[in-house]
């Protein structure tokens, strides 16, 4: 190799690490066999990184790291900590060592990246368990941020989750771009990412295959944009479940823009439980979507009621108001394309329909309505029943 050609490449590797303090998790004793147990390493790293006074990167090279549960915590001494990623952290197969709670968590940290890397969460155990009907824990979420601010997930991967892979909970302003999340179709409740009392989150560029929503919008969400997602397998992108509790805050302000779903259960859904509820959703924009044989293409549900607990004969307090859908084309797997079941008790109001051309075996499909307002525009296929 000639020099120039040296030079570039050692200005590659180098680059990333570059003005700051970098700390190499295996300089801490962490091994990339996949069986030494790496946690403790990976907290003296993201010590020494969040004890910076400036800007930081904990590093992990190639190989496969075993973390039981790690937790990154917050307040640091600076507010520029990249996580750069170019290994596989794996959890435990052990899944009753998670219980309900979480596998690597951020908490109360400002200024945190994660760039690239695979996040292994051995959930394939946890799964059998819950399809044999055992009393199985709910299982960990594999990546978590709560209370952070400034955070931004680049080009990561994350296969084979617990429970959700990527949650959002009580943070502002995060950027999601380029991840792929990945779970077998009939994995319970892995949502690729969940978001809940949260402000200023965008996700963009995600490939999201997995065995439930393929993102979730929880209460207290506002200004999400979402664009250029593919989801499938999965729920489709939802908006709820909300109305569990009675004292619940709103979404607001969601926009979720150029996204794809093939073969999906939803494709662009609102869903309520069917009981007393402060909550709301309101301003929400689907706009330049695509079906592809998916169960409910567009559906508004606020009669959720599972099992029929704690809410059979009650009517959804939930607020719907301002949910406009923007050329929304493609294919229905069911006769019933277009359906908005709304609250008695608080109709859906000001629903907009726009140029949407939605087909069931090359047929015309059909829409149902019930306790919903609003307008239609252009061309709108099947014909709007609002």
């Amino acid at each position: 190799m000639d020099s120039h050609l040296l030079f570039l490449l050692l200005l590659t590797i180098l680059l990333p690490f570059a003005n700051g303090a970098n700390y190499n998790v295996v300089s801490y004793g962490a091994k990339g066999d996949g069986k030494k147990d790496s946690t403790r390493a990976f907290l003296g790293a993201w010590s020494s990184a969040c004890g910076s006074t400036k800007p930081a990167t904990v590093y992990v090279p190639t190989g496969t790291y075993l973390i039981k549960r790690a937790t990154f915590g917050g307040p640091c001494k600076n507010d520029k900590i990249t996580f750069k990623i170019d290994g596989t952290l794996v959890a435990s197969s052990n899944y009753a060592l998670y219980g309900n709670e979480y596998w690597i968590l951020f908490t109360g940290v400002k200024g945190v990246s994660v760039v690239g890397g695979t996040l292994d969460g051995k959930g394939a155990g946890l799964w059998a368990c819950k399809a044999a009907r055992k009393n199985c824990p709910d299982g960990a979420k594999s990546l978590t941020f709560n209370n952070c601010e400034d955070v931004r997930v680049e080009g990561l991967r994350s296969i084979n989750s617990q429970l959700y892979h990527v949650g959002l909970n009580g943070c502002r302003n995060v950027n999601l771009r380029g991840v792929q999340l990945q779970a077998p179709d009939e994995s319970p409740n892995t949502d690729g990412i969940h978001v809940q009392l949260s402000t200023g989150v965008a996700i963009f560029n995600a490939g999201i295959k997995t065995g439930d929503d393929c993102i979730s919008v929880g209460p207290g969400t506002r200004n999400l944009w979402v664009e250029k997602v593919a989801c499938g397998p999965g729920h489709g992108i939802s908006i709820g479940s909300l109305g569990k509790e009675e004292e619940e805050d709103g979404v607001s302000n969601v926009t979720v823009k150029s996204v794809v779903f093939k073969g999906t259960e939803n494709g662009l859904r609102i869903k309520s439980w069917g009981r007393p509820s402060s909550g709301f959703v309101r301003d929400v924009d689907f706009v330049n979507a695509v079906m592809v044989n998916v169960h409910n293409p567009i559906i508004i549900d606020q009669n959720y009621c599972p099992r029929n607990e704690n809410c059979p004969g009650q009517r959804s307090g939930v607020k719907i108001r301002g949910v406009r859908y923007v050329n929304i084309k493609g294919t229905s797997a069911t006769k019933v394309a277009v359906k908005f079941d709304c609250s008695a008790a608080n109709p859906c109001d000001a629903i907009g329909l726009r140029d949407v051309k939605l087909t069931f075996q090359s047929r015309r499909a059909a829409a149902s309505c019930k306790n919903a307002r609003g307008t239609s525009r252009g061309l709108v296929d099947p014909p709007s029943c609002l």
